[in-house]
């Protein structure tokens, strides 16, 4: 095949996810629902961590950051797809295929950072429950939120400039619902050896870490419960570290499927991309909430400031004597 300069490459073709064309309509609305939930679901956490005193602690300043970046992953890859399955065109522009690639890397890294920092935290509270405040400061807190995020960064800028010197083949199809960089090499008629030595270095790096931090953290957790294995005690660390642990399964369980344990990308590997970019997204809001005392309270008394708000709006007097009757 006759190697194109990837200038002249202006458009790929999105192939999409493998459904029938009669289907379309059944999997927009289930995916459109998907996404508004995640959005929805994702964005409230954060406001209820943002207005609410006593969820501002190290662990819900960094779900708050994991919930945003959820709803960003999300919106990378989702809203492209809707359209596509919508309008029936599925290309993209070549500018825009690489702008999509470069903030997936973002997210998708600073999500595996964060869920690090987050074992670590995790650890620090279970292990070290004493010293976590003065461990555990907001300085540190934020030093390490930012950190992830610019390695994050600097981590996607380095890929997709490595990407944009390839040249790209007259066939522009991609077997996928979004502009994703194995794919995308695939697609090269260009000597990939290089992107491929960074991926299994840098990359691998940037994933083997965080990765040993949880697991690290998560043992040294299960060391210091079983040395006195009360009932009252596990139940204490499973409300502690039961919705990280969870979130981190389903992350790294999906990423695995994706980039280690597929052989080429068929339906399957397209199913467990969409269990990373839309499934897991939707329930980190779930899997935090339904189990979090502090949540729900920090909901429960949000909802009843909107009643009041509302009932107010509608009849200043009735709003007063409902307070009163509230306080007394």
């Amino acid at each position: 095949m006759r190697p194109e300069n990837q200038s002249s490459v202006s458009h790929f073709l999105l192939r999409g996810l493998p459904i029938r064309p009669e289907q379309q309509g059944v999997f927009f609305a289930l995916f459109l629902g998907m996404y508004l939930t995640t959005v929805l679901g994702n964005l409230l956490l954060i406001l209820l961590i943002r207005l609410d005193a006593r969820l501002h602690t190290p662990m819900y300043f960094f779900l708050s950051h994991l919930a945003f970046s959820d709803v960003s992953v999300s919106s990378v890859t989702v809203p492209k797809m809707l359209l596509d399955m919508l309008t029936q065109d599925q290309s993209v522009p070549y500018a825009g295929c690489i702008v999509q690639l470069y903030f997936f890397i973002v997210f998708a890294a600073f999500d595996n950072l964060l869920l690090a920092v987050m074992a670590y935290d995790r650890y620090v509270a279970v292990c070290h429950p004493l010293h976590y405040p003065t461990i555990m400061r907001e300085e540190l807190c934020v030093m390490l939120v930012a950190g992830s995020w610019v390695v994050s960064f600097v981590h996607a800028l380095l890929h997709t400039l490595l990407l944009v010197q390839m040249s790209f083949c007259a066939d522009s199809t991609i077997n996928h619902f979004f502009c994703d960089l194995t794919v995308l090499l695939k697609l090269s008629c260009s000597d990939i050896s290089l992107n491929e030595l960074v991926i299994f270095t840098e990359g691998g790096i940037l994933f083997i870490l965080p990765l040993g931090s949880v697991l690290g953290s998560y043992i040294c957790i299960g060391t210091i419960i079983l040395r006195v294995p009360t009932t009252k005690r596990l139940l204490k660390a499973f409300s502690t570290c039961g919705s990280h642990l969870l979130v981190v399964s389903l992350y790294y369980g999906s990423l695995a499927s994706v980039y280690f344990f597929s052989s080429s990308w068929d339906s399957k590997d397209i199913i467990a991309s969409v269990m990373y970019t839309v499934v897991t997204p939707m329930l980190n809001p779930f899997i935090y909430s339904l189990r979090n005392r502090d949540i729900k309270q920090a909901l429960h008394v949000f909802v009843n400031r909107a009643d009041f708000c509302k009932l107010q709006s509608v009849n200043p007097q009735i709003a007063v004597m409902s307070t009163a009757s509230s306080l007394s």
